[in-house]
């Protein structure tokens, strides 16, 4: 199919070094799992990048063949140099989307393009999760019910401290019987942006088909849009002064 989707699947690639039990859930890496949820559609071309590679796989030749970035990550947000930071955020503004998962909250691209500390309470006790859809008519929520289970997730629960979102798809409930805004969409720039909660690395949440549809739907929503160019600076008046 020509004009496919390309997204770009990141991964810090540390989880799986750490914990064992990830590569038991994700054999592939959890990278590998949300390579395979993308693949499913005839539209999206996928590649996947590491932050093991030069310069963290995200290269000025990387980007230049990117339309969308999935962002996974946990603990290492600091390992990632600032100048790589600066570089994709520049391309968010540029036109290319960005979707953030669970724990990438804090990943610093996440924060600077918030301005805020982007933090949240949180508890690891594997409860189970409802999503529910409150904007059903959403591209995002395209396929899907007007809510998804999930068995077992870390908790995130509000305040959760990020800018008020242009559009909010998901709410999510938790047993222990917090709330989180947990699918929040955002537009900077020219680029679209996507924070969705779930996805903590021992739990197999990305194996779930509700997910990987969100996965895609997220995908496709913050494709680069065509628009005309951006004018800044002085302008000559359109009328006689």
């Amino acid at each position: 199919m020509p004009n496919k989707l390309r997204v770009l699947v990141w991964n810090e690639n540390v989880e799986e070094t750490r914990k064992p039990e990830v590569l038991e859930i994700y054999p592939q890496g959890i990278h590998g799992a949300l390579a395979d949820a993308l693949k499913e559609a005839d539209d999206i071309a996928v590649s996947v990048a590491t932050m093991d590679q030069p310069d963290c796989g995200l290269t000025e030749a990387v980007l230049d063949r990117t339309d969308v970035i999935v962002w996974w990550s946990h603990h290492a947000y600091d390992d990632v140099p600032q100048a790589i930071v600066d570089r994709v955020k520049a391309r968010v503004l540029d036109g290319m989307g960005l979707i953030v998962l669970h724990s990438a909250h804090f990943a610093r691209v996440f924060k600077d393009l918030m301005g805020t500390s982007c933090d949240l309470k949180w508890r690891n006790a594997g409860e189970n999760e409802r999503l529910w859809v409150v904007a059903p008519g959403h591209p995002i929520a395209e396929g899907l019910g007007d809510h998804i289970d999930l068995p077992q997730e870390e908790m995130y629960g509000e305040p959760f401290d990020v800018p008020p979102p242009d559009e909010l798809v998901f709410i999510s409930w938790f047993k222990g019987g917090e709330v989180f805004r947990s699918g929040c969409c955002y537009r900077h720039g020219k680029g679209r942006i996507f924070y969705f909660r779930p996805g903590h690395e021992t739990y197999p949440t990305f194996l779930q088909p509700e997910i990987r549809q969100v996965l895609r739907n997220a995908a496709r929503w913050a494709a680069p849009t065509a628009g005309g160019p951006q004018r800044f600076g002085h302008h000559d008046p359109l009328e006689k002064l």
